[in-house]
C-alpha cells in the first residue's frame, strides 16, 4: 500500500493516452491502467499498451475484451468501409458509435471496485476528428451521470473524470509529454498500422500525429511503413 491516491487511466497505446498516463503520474495517482480489444483494425496498439503501463509503473494493467464489430458502423470495426486517408467533411467513418460511452462506463466500473474517485481519458476537442464523445459537453454529463448511477457516487464519494488534453493542440500534447519524459517512439496511433507496429502515414490518426510534431518543431520518431 502507498497511500496515494488511486486513478483509472485509458489507454489505447496512443500519443495522447501515454501522455495522459504520465500525466496522471505526475499529480501522485497510483495508476491502474485500462485497454479494450473491442474488435478494432489496429490491435497492435493493444501490445504496445500493454508494453507502456509496466514501463511507466502503472499498478496493474487490464485488456477489456469487447465484440464491437458485431454492431460494426465503423470503418475501425467493419472490413467492408475502408479507412479513409483524405480528408472528408463532418464525422469521419473512423467514429465508432457509443465506443467512449462503453469505455468509461466499464472504467467506471473498475474505479468503484478499486475505490478509486479520478478516471483519466485522453479526449481532445481542438486537434480532433470531430467525434462527438470527444467534446467537453459529453465528459461533463457523463461525469455527472457516474455519480448518479453509482452506489460510491450516492454515498458522497464523487468520482471526477480528468481530461487534461482536452483544450491542447497536438503539438502542445507532445511538448508536455516530452517534458514529462514520454517515449513516443513506443506508441502507436495509426488507425491501420500492420502487424509490426509501422503506421501508414496517410490516415486520419497519422495526420494528424505527424503534423503535431511539425508544430512542435520536434523530429517524428513514429515508424513508418515507408
Amino acid at each position: 500500500m502507498t497511500g496515494l491516491p488511486k486513478a483509472v487511466v485509458l489507454v489505447s497505446g496512443g500519443l495522447d493516452s501515454t501522455t495522459v498516463l504520465a500525466i496522471a503520474k505526475s499529480k501522485g495517482f497510483d495508476c491502474y491502467t485500462l485497454s479494450f480489444d473491442y474488435g478494432q483494425r489496429h490491435r497492435t496498439e493493444l501490445t504496445a499498451a500493454t508494453r507502456i503501463s509496466a514501463q511507466m509503473g502503472a499498478k496493474e494493467h487490464k485488456t477489456i475484451m469487447l465484440d464491437l464489430r458485431s454492431i460494426g458502423g465503423s470503418a475501425l470495426t467493419d472490413d467492408a468501409i475502408d479507412v479513409p486517408e483524405e480528408l472528408g467533411e463532418g464525422i469521419p467513418v473512423t467514429y465508432v458509435p457509443a465506443r467512449n460511452t462503453v469505455f468509461l462506463s466499464i472504467a467506471l466500473g473498475w474505479a468503484e471496485v478499486l475505490e478509486a474517485n479520478t478516471l483519466f481519458i485522453g479526449v481532445n476537442a481542438v486537434d480532433y476528428s470531430g467525434y462527438p464523445d470527444c467534446r467537453p459537453e459529453y465528459i461533463s454529463a457523463f461525469e455527472k451521470m457516474a455519480n448518479l448511477a453509482t452506489k460510491s457516487g450516492v454515498e458522497g464519494q464523487a468520482l471526477t473524470i480528468e481530461t487534461p488534453l482536452i483544450n491542447l493542440t497536438k503539438a502542445q500534447i507532445i511538448e508536455q509529454g516530452l517534458a514529462l519524459g514520454v517515449d513516443y517512439q513506443a506508441t502507436i496511433s495509426c488507425y491501420q498500422a500492420d502487424e509490426n507496429g509501422l503506421a501508414c502515414g496517410v490516415c486520419d490518426s497519422c495526420r494528424l500525429r505527424r503534423q503535431g510534431f511539425i508544430d512542435a518543431g520536434i523530429q517524428d520518431p513514429t515508424r513508418y511503413m515507408s
